[in-house]
């Protein structure tokens, strides 16, 4: 193995976990939901495949039209990200209604599109540098599903030790990092 490869593989494996984290710190929030480990496995798998879509559809898109669309899927990530811990935040609240968006169906959907949607970004950026889209694709999507697992079973114990509190947590910790990818 070269010198070259082997630094292009510290460099993906470096961007997957960056891309990655913020699969961790949503899955944190939603991991207090009391989510049964089968879901925990679906989500996760979801996440990665997510993971992988998004960075392989910027890379197309970034062939045709220039970085602007960048900055307008990482503020559309952001804001459904405060939307669902808004909702979050409401129902902790709430006492009559106890359950949150369902992480299930189009939920699912939406849940995994707004934590990868930064992806689609450096989707963009990757076609145009030359990286093996292949070896890139599969780093992300595995990167993230393995840190969204590690964050929802975190969350889970979490939950166990504060409570209905760990449902305010949960939604603080989606609007911040919405409001984090918006502003920051």
């Amino acid at each position: 193995m070269s010198t070259h490869t082997l630094g292009e593989l510290i460099s993906l494996l470096f961007m997957a976990v960056a891309l990655g984290m913020d699969a961790f710190s949503v899955s944190l929030g939603v991991g207090m939901q009391q989510i049964r480990l089968k879901r925990i496995l679906i989500i996760g798998i979801i996440i990665g495949i997510f993971h992988m879509i998004m960075p392989f559809l910027g890379i197309i898109v970034g062939q045709a039209i220039s970085n602007r669309i960048g900055d307008l899927t990482t503020m559309a990530g952001g804001l459904l990200l405060v939307g669902i811990g808004t909702q979050m935040l409401l129902s902790a609240f709430n006492h009559e209604q106890r359950k949150v968006m369902q992480i299930a169906g189009f939920g699912l959907f939406i849940f995994g599109l707004s934590v990868s949607i930064d992806s689609f970004s450096v989707g963009l950026s990757l076609g145009l540098s030359g990286v093996k889209t292949a070896l890139a694709l599969l780093m992300f999507g595995a990167t993230s599903t393995v840190l969204t697992w590690a964050g929802m079973l975190l969350g889970r114990k979490v939950h166990g030790l504060l409570g209905i509190y760990s449902e305010i947590l949960g939604g603080s910790i989606l609007c911040g990092f919405g409001l984090h990818i918006i502003f920051g």
